[in-house]
Parts: C-alpha cells; sequence; structure tokens
C-alpha cells in the first residue's frame, strides 16, 4: 500500500505588501552586507556597528528574494542572541517564517543528532547531561576504575570534564590538552584516558549524550555519512554564522561542511574581540576565511554607534600594534564628549578611593548608578574595590560569578582563620573537614560532633587523639591527622599570629595541591589568594580581618533584594563577561606591568595579542565616560612594597588621545570626600 503524504505549505503574503526599504533602514557598510550576492562573504564588524540588525536584515531579504525559510540556517552563539534574531526577523517581515532554521550550535546539533540518532548507536530519545548530571557520571566512571589509595593527587570529575570538552572542541588527543593546559597531570595521562574510554561507553549504555556530544555527534555523521552530508549541505543553500571569531575548531569543521555544496556561507565576527582562546576558540578561523573560501567577498562595517568620537579613537590606537588582524577605523556617529582619563594612583588603596568618589560624583551629576561598570583583567584585582564599594554603602552586582570574598576557595582559607578565633565554628570546622582526603560529609560530621563534645576543639584537634578517628577508614584517618598537623601550626602562637601568617601557613600545608585537582583555574585561583594574603597584612588581628570582611556589605549574592530602586547597583565585571554589552561610564583598572596584560603572555606574541584584544574589548565597553586606572605601587606580602609601571598597552596610546588626571594626597585617605549613599 502505498503512503499518502500531505504537504502544507507557508502562505505568505505577497511580498509587495511587505516590501522592507533597506536603504532607509541600513547605512551604506551594513546594506552591502544586506545585499551581497551569492557566494562565501567574512563580515568584519566592529563593536558597536549593528551586526545583530545587519544579520536580521540579511535573513528578510534572503527571504524577500524568494529562498524558502527552510534553506536559511542561522547559527549564533547564545540561546538569548538566537531569541532575539528571529523575533527581530519577525517584526521586519511582519510574520512568522515557519521552518527557518536558528538557534545555537548545540541546538542545532541536538535536533540533527536526534534524527539520526541510530548512526550513531542511539536512540532519538536520548538524554541530554547537563553539565552537573556529566561531572555525576566522570566521578562514577573514576569510582569504578578502583583507583589505587595512594593516588592521591587525581584530577576531581570538574576538572576531567574540562579536559575532555577541550579535547572534543579542538579536535586535539586528550594527551595534547593535558600537556599544553594542564601539565601537573602529565603523569597521569594513560589514567585520564581511561576515564574517559569509560566515560564514553557509560554513556552510550545509558543512551544520553552532553553538550559536547551534540557538536561531536553532528560532525560525525556530517564526516562520515555522505547521505547526511548531502541531506543539510544541499538543504541549506545560506549558512550565517554570529561571532565567528569564536568558533572552535569542531564548529569551523561542521561550517564548512554545511557549505560544502552551495559555498554561501556569510561569516560575521571581528578578529579585535577574539578573546575565548583559554575555551577553545580558534582566530584562524576568521582569519583564514580566504584561504578557505578562496573566492570570499570582505565586507567592513565600522561604523560604531555607541561610543563617542574621542573613545573610539583610542580604542583604534589601542589596536594597532596588533600583527595578525584585519585591520579597521572605526568611526563615531555620536556627538564629542570628554576625552578618556587616565588616572595614576599611590597603590589599590588609592585606586578604590578614587572609584567609589567618582561613582558618587556621577551619580550626582545624574548618571544612572546601572549605566557604570568597574572592568577588570583578573577576578583578584576587585578585592580592595569591593571591600571600599561596601564601606560607601554602594551597592554592586558582580556579574556572571559570586563576589570576591564568597569564592569557594577564599572561603576555604577563611575557614581556617575561623576556628582559631572561635573553636565553636561549626561551619567552619564542616568545610575545612571536608577539604581532606578521604573524608566526605558522614566522616565530617562524625569528627566535628566529637570535636564540638571536647572542653577545648583547638587543643583536641592538634592532639588527634585515637578517640578523634575511631571507626574512620585509613583514607580518613590520614587526612584528619594532615589536618590535626595544620591546626598544630595555625595555633602554635596564639598571641603572636598575624592573619597574613596564617594564610599562607594554611597554602603550605597542602591547600596548594588541592586546587591543582579541584579546579580547572588554577592560575586564577592562586592569584587571587595571593591577594587575600596581602589584605590580610594590613591587619594584627585575626578577629579584626574576620569582622571586616565579614561585614564588609548588607548585600550577598548575586541578586540585589529590597532596594526601593532595584536597578541602582554599579556592575563589577571581567571583561570576558563584559563583552557584548555596553555602559556609560567604565572604569578600566589595574593597568600595571604585570597585572595587565598577563605576565605568562609576554614571551608568545599570540598570547600578547589576545590580551591587547581584551584591552579593546574593555574600552569599547563604554559610550561617553572613560577611565583608565593604574596603581603606582602594589603591595607584595613576600615582597613588600613593589614599584609599578603602566601597563605597555597604556604606553602604546597617544599622548593626546587621553587626558592625565593627578590625584590630590589626601585622596589615599580611606576616608570619603563625597558622603556615601544613603539606602534605606
Amino acid at each position: 500500500m502505498t503512503q499518502r503524504y500531505t504537504i502544507h505549505k507557508q502562505v505568505r503574503p505577497e511580498i509587495s505588501s511587505s516590501k522592507i526599504a533597506y536603504a532607509q533602514e541600513l547605512n551604506a557598510e551594513q546594506l552591502r552586507v544586506v545585499q551581497s550576492g551569492p557566494g562565501p562573504t567574512l563580515v568584519l564588524a566592529g563593536p558597536g556597528s549593528g551586526k545583530t540588525r545587519t544579520l536580521t536584515y540579511r535573513v528578510a531579504y534572503l527571504l524577500e528574494q524568494g529562498i524558502a525559510p527552510e534553506n536559511i540556517l542561522l547559527v549564533t552563539f547564545t540561546v538569548k542572541a538566537a531569541r532575539e534574531m528571529m523575533d527581530r526577523v519577525e517584526r521586519i517581515l511582519h510574520y512568522r517564517p515557519e521552518g527557518l532554521w536558528g538557534g545555537t550550535f548545540h541546538h542545532i546539533g541536538n535536533i540533527i543528532v536526534r534524527r539520526h540518532a541510530d548512526r550513531l548507536g542511539r536512540t532519538p530519545q536520548l538524554g541530554i547531561l547537563d553539565e552537573e548530571d556529566a561531572r555525576d557520571m566522570v566521578a562514577a566512571c573514576v569510582d569504578d576504575l578502583k583507583t589505587p589509595v595512594t593516588q592521591t593527587r587525581l584530577p576531581q570529575p570538574g576538572v576531567l570534564e574540562s579536559i575532555f570538552s577541550l579535547a572534543v572542541n579542538r579536535l586535539q588527543p586528550v594527551e595534547t590538552v593535558i600537556s599544553e593546559q594542564f601539565p601537573q597531570f602529565a603523569d597521569q595521562a594513560a589514567w585520564i584516558e581511561r576515564v574517559r574510554a569509560a566515560y564514553q561507553e557509560r554513556k552510550k549504555k545509558a543512551n544520553v549524550m552532553d553538550y559536547d556530544d551534540l557538536l561531536a555527534g553532528w560532525l560525525s555523521l556530517m564526516k562520515n555519512h555522505e547521505d547526511i552530508r548531502q541531506l543539510y549541505a544541499g538543504q541549506f543553500h545560506y549558512v550565517l554564522v554570529d561571532e565567528y571569531q569564536d568558533t572552535n575548531r569542531l564548529q569551523f569543521e561542521l561550517v564548512r561542511l554545511l557549505g560544502s555544496v552551495h559555498q554561501n556561507v556569510l561569516a560575521v565576527g571581528d578578529d579585535a574581540q577574539a578573546i575565548y582562546s583559554f575555551r577553545g576558540a580558534d582566530l584562524s578561523n576568521l582569519l583564514n576565511f580566504p584561504e578557505v573560501y578562496p573566492k570570499a567577498v570582505i565586507h567592513r562595517m565600522e561604523t560604531n554607534y555607541r561610543s563617542t568620537p574621542e573613545i573610539v579613537e583610542l580604542a583604534n590606537a589601542s589596536i594597532a600594534m596588533n600583527r595578525n588582524q584585519f585591520k579597521k577605523e572605526l568611526k563615531s556617529l555620536q556627538e564629542a564628549g570628554p576625552l578618556p582619563a587616565l588616572v595614576p594612583l599611590t597603590n589599590q588603596k588609592q585606586q578604590a578611593v578614587f572609584i567609589a568618589q567618582r561613582i558618587l560624583e556621577l551619580r550626582s551629576e545624574g548618571v544612572s548608578m546601572r549605566e557604570i561598570a568597574i572592568l577588570f583583567r583578573a577576578r583578584f584585582q576587585s578585592a580592595e574595590l569591593e571591600l571600599e564599594l561596601a564601606k560607601r554603602n554602594i551597592p554592586y552586582l558582580v556579574r556572571g560569578g559570586v563576589r570576591f570574598f564568597e569564592q569557594a576557595h577564599i572561603k576555604d582559607l577563611m575557614a581556617h582563620l575561623r576556628i582559631t578565633a572561635n573553636p565553636q565554628d561549626e561551619m567552619a570546622w564542616d568545610r575545612i573537614l571536608r577539604l581532606q582526603d578521604g573524608i566526605g560529609a558522614a566522616y565530617a560530621r562524625k569528627i566535628r560532633e566529637w570535636l564540638l563534645t571536647q572542653p577545648n576543639p583547638i587543643q583536641a584537634a592538634c592532639e588527634g587523639g585515637e578517640e578523634s578517628f575511631k571507626g574512620l577508614s585509613s583514607r580518613a584517618k590520614s587526612g584528619w591527622l594532615k589536618l590535626c598537623k595544620t591546626v598544630r601550626e595555625l595555633t602554635r602562637n596564639p598571641d603572636q599570629a598575624k592573619p597574613a601568617e596564617l594564610l599562607s601557613s594554611v597554602l603550605r600545608s597542602g591547600y596548594t595541591g588541592y586546587m591543582e585537582t579541584h579546579f580547572e583555574d588554577l592560575r586564577d585561583r592562586k592569584e587571587d589568594l595571593d591577594q587575600l594574603i596581602n589584605l590580610a597584612s594590613n591587619y594584627d588581628s585575626v578577629p579584626n580581618f574576620i569582622e571586616d570582611l565579614t561585614l564588609r556589605e548588607p548585600f550577598k549574592g548575586e541578586t540585589i533584594h529590597g532596594w526601593e530602586e532595584p536597578d541602582e547597583f554599579v556592575v563589577l565585571s571581567t571583561i570576558h563577561q563584559a563583552k557584548g554589552l555596553e555602559w556609560q561610564a567604565i572604569f578600566l583598572i589595574a593597568l600595571s606591568e604585570g597585572q595587565f596584560p598577563h605576565p605568562k603572555s609576554y614571551d608568545d606574541l599570540a598570547a600578547l595579542e589576545e590580551e591587547r584584544r581584551l584591552f579593546y574589548v574593555a574600552i569599547t565597553r563604554a559610550k561617553k565616560d572613560l577611565y583608565l586606572t593604574y596603581p603606582l605601587t602594589r603591595y607584595s606580602y613576600e615582597r613588600g612594597e613593589v614599584l609599578m609601571r603602566p601597563s605597555q598597552f597604556v604606553q602604546e596610546l597617544p599622548e593626546e588621545l587621553f587626558e592625565l588626571w593627578r590625584i590630590e594626597e589626601q585622596s589615599r585617605s580611606s576616608d570619603p570626600a563625597v558622603d556615601p549613599i544613603d539606602f534605606p
């Protein structure tokens, strides 16, 4: 019996009734992109140049030219961007183009992998593991391998998951990822590969995939099954990719295969904003586009709608030294504004005081606090600033993360100090116990309960008697005795104990080794702890230090509740987290040699140029007011006061493009020159 199909065609209004006046809606640069002919196209879209608008009008233009929605694929990097673009297309056309393919790489991969799951040894009902589920499954694989107890420095599941993910997205062997990114695990590469093999097998048996599998499976279908490659490469007459500079090697291969039939790949990106190599992004995908597609047409979008001419000129100068780039010259359409200010300051304390004072002044001038942001290269650079903002009662939001003093590794070290100040601190004991090898939640509770029944918990821990570890496994016993040794070191001279010395003692006792196995961003966390010790060096008393950090602010976490004006907060953010956003006023802080660029980039041209791109991204977030600050000295607990030079990126800027501000000596005081905000 022949099966009959009913084909439902989309009914669209006559094109003439919805003809779009492109020349009126777009500038000349945007119009050239939107109305470009078929063939490979590279669009170099500078910051604030309207690339989202251009992409959506390009989709509308293709539809008006008679291209069916199902023959267009629009790929973005975030769900938010995908939704925004699809909504804009609908508003431009005044109807929803049913059948248009749009979404993130993972969204499209999920659709295609499910359609052809049998080719991958799966069923269409396969489950998708989120990050927590994936870590749990990796942990189960580690348990199944029955690793010898003597192996105490093995990477934790979260770190293993990061290694596996980079290998997939870079199309590299696990061994290569370890040698380049995680050299501390070089002697365990074979074991890590065994975990990965077990993880892959376990996912297959459970009919599940993680996020990376969606792309890896999609690529496998396209490379190993010619009929599937022909199906999708033939279907998508036009492939449009946003943020092309952020694609990794796997995504590059997917785009290349999708465009292999019609060659109509339109890649939109900006090499000057490529800042995510640590996530696996490969800038060569964009730089080599003309070699991969020899017939490619290159368009430049250099008109900036965001920033004043003064900020745009500074941005152009900031990126000029990079060798590996497509040269662009941004032009501003905004009215003239103030010159960016370069502000040298005595030290980090004066930097924090200046910024807090200037924020209050901007607010009194009518600038909304939600239009002010403080950007930094590394998380530790905000520590002194957070304390100062809290003293002034200036509410702030840390974008994309927790506040400096609420980070896990900061709280871990502080928990050690808390038990010396208050031996009955139940939560502090629980935290430091669970940091020890072999001690989980159950053992931690057992030891903690025993400790808190003792007349002097600190003395009991120092003695570490038989009673304290009855019923513990040999591994947990070893971990407990190691903690006892640490407690003895911390409490050796209680009357002379200095917070900085105690924190340094905790690091020497083995916490650095703990970080190596538990955190993938080891370098950043070490810098955070160095800064914590530097702050602690200002205190002679452990209780005073704990009190200042504990009472530093009345609001916690990322969300601020209970304010009459809920939008009244300043944003603190790393530059990486700030990409794609904009504020009226930007403070770009800690622009000193050794802090920005990162010192590890000095001997690596590619790394140094990425640092310069990071500087460029930060500058181009500002619409009107830009303050570049750097301390002339930095205190180091180990080296004392260290003289600092301005960043080489600052030294590269022509002097006529900024105004040098000199701060009066009294600004070194932490007493506010402007009254703090009086919020209810």
